[in-house]
């Protein structure tokens, strides 16, 4: 059967602030757990006011502390804005504090402008070492070899798995030739998600982590009791998208009555595209749309994202998703 998780974005709201996001994201992973959900990721975001969770591994160790059995991790850390053997100890660390409960998932990209890349101190090239620096921190995190003079502590021989993220064939030709499991970012990005799984599952060479390929898609699904409550709370998410388009990233907003009144002609064209993988609707609605998406793609595991402004109400979209895993 197919598992579902959850990437929260950890956004903040309009007259809210970051605490009461990182409290609303250990209070979801709690009900996550007992939902079914598996695993409950956020990703590295620099620079954005609507996002808290720039500091990932210190946001992992908040919502891991709320939860008991549920896999919690990072989806993803931005790999080339960090050295391996730091991200190795953050997260053998938290393996540590948590131990078989962490996941860490890799990406390449900056995660922000270029403007925020150069505060970083990310070098403009250091994305062309991303496989490189996967197999040091891999090492990192591996048995600790004859004559190895640095070692991650904590993190040596905590076997923390590994993911790589994408939202391209790179990443999918990489996971697959590192044996790893791959998680697409069709949430956002999903265009290349056909051809990225075929890559993905064609060019998988088992490894000690994983003996056949593994892949995760993500998705955005807005569940409420009927179809129209649905679309409404999904303005939240497409006046986001607009915004992105505008280049004027903001913190989360409130449902509003008509998104026709938001965007322009231009920027709904855009805003859909990037938001092409969406499902939105009641319960019953739902299922077809997860249905469909499941036989186009053979998922083994939906990452699903529920960007809904009220907490109460993102909590019931996450409890009515979980329902339709359960038979």
């Amino acid at each position: 059967m197919t598992q579902i998780s959850i990437l929260d974005l950890v956004r903040i709201r309009e007259g809210s602030n970051a605490r009461e996001a990182l409290d609303n994201a250990r209070d979801l992973a709690h009900h996550a757990e007992g939902w079914g959900y598996r695993r409950f990721w956020m990703a590295e975001h620099h620079n954005m006011q609507g996002i808290a969770s720039a500091a990932t591994s210190v946001a992992i160790a908040h919502v891991a502390a709320g939860t008991s059995t549920l896999r919690v991790g990072a989806g993803g850390i931005m790999l080339p804005n960090h050295s391996p053997l730091v991200i190795a100890e953050q997260f053998g660390t938290l393996d540590a504090l948590f131990p078989g409960r962490i996941d860490l998932g890799l990406g390449r990209a900056p995660g922000t402008d270029q403007l925020t890349l150069r505060a970083l101190r990310r070098n403009p090239s250091s994305a062309d070492t991303f496989p490189q620096d996967v197999l040091e921190l891999q090492a990192y995190l591996g048995p600790v070899q004859p004559g190895q003079r640095i070692r991650a502590v904590p993190g040596a021989d905590s076997q923390v798995p590994l993911w790589i993220l994408g939202s391209s064939t790179f990443g999918a030709a990489l996971a697959a030739e590192f044996g790893l499991p791959y998680a697409f970012a069709s949430h956002f990005a999903p265009e290349a998600l056909d051809m990225a799984l075929q890559v993905y599952r064609a060019r998988f060479k088992p490894s000690e982590q994983q003996n056949a390929p593994y892949a995760m898609v993500g998705v955005n699904i807005i569940a409420a009791d009927s179809d129209e409550e649905a679309r409404r709370l999904a303005t939240t998410q497409q006046m986001s998208a607009t915004d992105a388009v505008r280049g004027a990233r903001g913190l989360s907003r409130p449902p509003i009555d008509n998104i026709e009144d938001y965007w322009t002609p231009e920027e709904k064209y855009h805003a859909t595209h990037k938001l092409a993988c969406s499902i939105i609707g009641s319960p019953s609605t739902v299922r077809a749309g997860v249905d469909q998406l499941l036989a186009r793609t053979g998922a083994d595991e939906l990452m699903i994202v529920s960007d809904v402004f009220n907490h109460h109400h993102r909590l019931r979209s996450y409890e009515l998703i979980s329902g339709l895993f359960k038979d």
